[in-house]
């Protein structure tokens, strides 16, 4: 009995099931606006691999130099990228020696 009350009042609902249609009339499904992109996931990836890659370079480096890249590439900091002038600001140097790093 319990399982008839819960067939009644549950609605399942597909992803590709329309939604509506967009300015054109092409019709919109929730796939279209849940989600992410496969170009996006590719390209959080692409940028995992070259912080990697940067990080694993980062003991041949001085420590101004270090930090200027640690700045620029988010590896720090919550992995936000900092402008040019944040990391000027923050180590009391030129923009222009970062954006020479």
């Amino acid at each position: 009995m319990h399982l008839r009350s819960l067939k009644k009042t549950r609605k399942d609902v597909s992803l590709h099931d329309p939604i509506g249609t967009d300015k054109e009339g092409n019709e919109i499904t929730l796939i279209d606006i849940l989600g992410t992109e496969a170009d996006d996931i590719v390209d959080k990836l692409q940028l995992k691999i070259e912080k990697s890659k940067i990080y694993k370079n980062l003991n041949i480096m001085d420590g101004r130099e270090k930090d200027v890249v640690i700045g620029r590439f988010g590896l720090l900091h919550g992995g936000d990228e900092q402008m040019q002038r944040e990391i000027a600001k923050e180590l009391g140097i030129s923009r222009s020696y970062v954006s020479w790093n």
